[in-house]
């Protein structure tokens, strides 16, 4: 093999997953167009929209910035390539309290209203897909949900419980400021110096808020649902 066709190879290499990577999934985030409802598979007609709240598009460009993709997946995998669907709160709840499945793999009508789909690199921490969903119903117990993700952010191993985390402290997301009148209601519990107080920088905030809006266990159209439940037939 000449030194010139290796060279080729390598590149036709590299391209191929480029393309397979970032080009594809790229211009197929560009072209996914609204589902429309019926009431015949779906129980109600109109478009389909996940449900969303919070400063997505800000939050999400802190969340990349400070590379929480590379330890943090937002990827509920179907069952044929992993137990996601199964694994606590990651991908859904088995009842709803409503007697609702709404356990689901991921789609791309998902990742709607952010610049890139924050799939991740790697699981050196959990996944993050239902994250807003797990804070508000399981972590922030006596706190808001917000209080409780400025505390990890803040002290990731405070707790006794996480004293092996692996993710890193993100103080820099804070600032510490003079005490006017009264304390703010976002001060962090941690100690300071006298008159003084940690407080979230609007980064923070932006952050915080994304990470609360991920909550994608909401039922899916038939049209996006690769599992439907199977109908009971008499016999």
């Amino acid at each position: 093999m000449s030194f010139r066709n290796f060279l080729l190879g390598i590149f036709a290499s590299f391209s191929l997953a480029w393309g397979l990577v970032v080009v594809y999934p790229f211009f197929k985030m560009r072209a996914i167009k609204p589902i429309v409802l019926t009431e015949a598979t779906d129980g109600k007609d109109g478009l389909y929209f996940p449900k969303r709240a919070g400063r997505v598009v800000n939050g999400a460009e802190v969340y990349a910035a400070n590379g929480c993709y590379l330890c943090h997946t937002q990827v509920v995998r179907p069952t044929y390539a992993g137990n996601d669907l199964y694994r606590g709160d990651w991908g859904g709840l088995k009842d709803n309290g409503e007697g609702i499945d709404t356990r689901r793999e991921t789609n791309a009508y998902d990742f709607q209203g952010e610049k890139f789909a924050q799939i991740g690199v790697s699981r050196l921490g959990p996944d993050l897909s239902n994250l807003g969903r797990r804070v508000e119903a399981v972590y922030a117990k006596g706190k808001s949900p917000e209080a409780w993700l400025y505390n990890h952010l803040y002290n990731p191993r405070g707790p006794v419980e996480r004293r092996k985390s692996d993710c890193p402290a993100f103080r820099f997301l804070f600032e510490e400021r003079d005490v006017k009148g009264n304390h703010s209601t976002d001060a962090l519990p941690f100690s300071t110096a006298e008159n003084k107080e940690i407080v979230p920088t609007s980064d923070a905030k932006a952050l915080v808020s994304y990470l609360l809006s991920l909550k994608k266990d909401d039922a899916v159209p038939a049209a996006l649902n690769f599992a439907p439940a199977k109908k009971k037939t008499d016999g």
